[in-house]
């Protein structure tokens, strides 16, 4: 009895020692001292989904995770993104997300901070105690572009050029020649069209497809080593153009049977499968941004079929005779018509928005040529490169860039050219740079040699331009910003 007792005295002792802790913390809060506060009471962020993380213009939000509920109005008057991120705020319990209003600029490091934020305390905003300070980073991808190249010793060859960090890789070797390329999803790798130089006259039939890594956006700052592996061969058939889907798994590629020459068909070709025979015919085809819609100018317009064999189509748009470009997330295009059936504008071209939900608008008219158009990132505007028809009795056309309104259709010229010829035009994936390409020729050159223009001329050089159009409501900027760069190239194309 007397071992219990003492055990019942020290249980009871024990009780109230802490019963007098619990009731200081509760009452006292983090206005304690001593060894009584060992663990701050501080509200903190718990996680940030875009911490020490490199984006792009897919990523449309970041999210912040908090520990306990927050009084929300505190947080987003004290939350700091430098450079500024224009965004709103949603909020779901205590996690807090928000989401840019406009595509994430490049080339950027940006720091995210939130001070002086309250916990919700009882529903009284006042008694919340203030949360731990927070700062973190993250970054946009590097603004780069690739380019064939046409100085001395680059020919034919694939170049990067990283704008961010000033950093220029070669790609592939000087033994091919390469004539078309896209990006994939991430930038991490390109997929190309190349041919062997030693091919002379006959190199346009003895294209293969490739692929080579970049070394974008890795974090090293040490020159790329390229490991180029052969995606397609030209040993039965014959390669043309191709077209690689927005997600990076289908390639679509027009293929010629080199026995027979009337089997002319597109082939779909996915990692780790054998090339697929699609069973359809046409001319100019693009894959739609969800990967699993192909269209392809067929007859007097363009159809729209599933990405797999013997395929029906799921729509057919008469009238037009090409796909421009698709907006990012596929929910419209621009085409083009050519108003071949209307007598009031025939020796008219007519640009046409068209959208999933059965709208055709038509942008404008014009005498001249629609040779290229890109949605912007927020899908408001297209930026075009078009030609104005000069009266005379020679057909000649003046090229220029201008941006349309796709709600109003009011068009903004921005820059005028002196030619066109064989000019790719490339919008930046952040929407505030156009990079495009002015090709020399050379009249006198040899049928052997291999880098071309469409229409079969020799490329002697070709100068880089990037064109910095106006940002929109900035009265501050009268007209865009026109900039040599100091390379030598065609074709150029912004990486992702």
């Amino acid at each position: 009895m007397i071992h219990i007792e003492k055990i019942d005295r020290l249980a009871v002792s024990v009780i109230l020692f802490l019963s007098i802790i619990i009731a200081i913390l509760i009452w006292g809060g983090n206005n304690c001292t001593g060894s009584l506060c060992i663990v701050s009471t501080k509200p903190e962020i718990k996680e940030f989904s875009w911490q020490d993380e490199r984006v792009g213009v897919e990523d449309k939000a970041f999210i912040l995770t908090f520990d306990r509920p927050m009084n929300h109005l505190s947080v987003e008057k004290n939350l700091v993104i430098n450079p500024p991120l224009p965004g709103k705020t949603s909020w779901a319990g205590r996690r807090l997300a928000y989401t840019l209003t406009n595509p994430i600029p490049y080339g950027e490091t940006y720091e995210v901070q939130l001070e002086s934020a309250k916990e919700q305390f009882r529903g009284n905003k006042d008694k919340g105690e203030d949360i731990k300070p927070f700062v973190s980073q993250f970054k946009s991808r590097d603004r780069a572009f690739a380019y064939i190249g046409t100085e001395k010793g680059e020919e034919g060859q694939l170049i990067i050029y990283n704008l961010t960090r000033k950093q220029k890789s070669i790609l592939t070797p000087p033994q091919l020649v390469v004539m078309e390329f896209e990006f994939y999803p991430h930038g991490d790798k390109i997929l190309f069209s190349a041919t062997e130089k030693s091919k002379g006259v006959d190199a346009i039939r003895e294209l293969q497809l490739y692929e080579v890594a970049t070394g974008l956006n890795d974090d090293t700052k040490g020159s790329v080593s390229p490991q180029i592996k052969l995606v397609l061969d030209n040993i039965d058939y014959q390669n043309n153009g191709f077209d690689l889907s927005g997600d990076g798994d289908s390639i679509v590629v027009q293929r010629i049977n080199r026995k027979n020459p009337a089997d002319f068909d597109l082939w779909l070709v996915k990692s780790g499968q054998p090339p697929e025979k699609l069973n359809t015919q046409g001319g100019e085809f693009k894959i739609a941004p969800d990967g699993k819609t192909l269209a392809v100018a067929q007859g007097e317009g363009i159809s729209l079929l599933p990405l797999k064999k013997d395929a029906k189509p799921l729509d057919f748009l008469p009238k037009f005779g090409r796909v421009l470009s698709f907006s990012n997330d596929g929910s419209a295009a621009v085409m083009v018509n050519f108003n071949t059936d209307n007598a009031k504008l025939r020796y008219t071209r007519s640009l046409v928005y068209v959208n999933n939900r059965g709208l055709q608008k038509t942008l404008l008219n014009i005498q001249g040529s629609i040779l290229d158009c890109h949605f912007s990132p927020n899908q408001t505007d297209l930026y075009c490169l078009l030609t104005q028809l000069i009266p005379g009795d020679q057909y000649v056309e003046k090229p220029y860039f201008a941006k349309i309104d796709i709600n109003t259709s009011q068009v903004t010229p921005l820059l005028e050219l002196p030619d066109y010829r064989d000019i790719k035009i490339s919008l930046s994936p952040d929407g505030l740079a156009i990079i495009f390409d002015q090709v020399l020729t050379n009249p006198n050159g040899s049928p052997s040699d291999t880098l071309t223009t469409d229409s079969g001329e020799t490329i002697a050089s070709g100068r880089l331009w990037m064109l910095i159009p106006p940002l929109k409501g900035n009265s501050k900027v009268a007209k865009a910003d026109l900039e040599e760069l100091p390379l030598a190239g065609v074709r150029p194309q912004w990486s992702p």
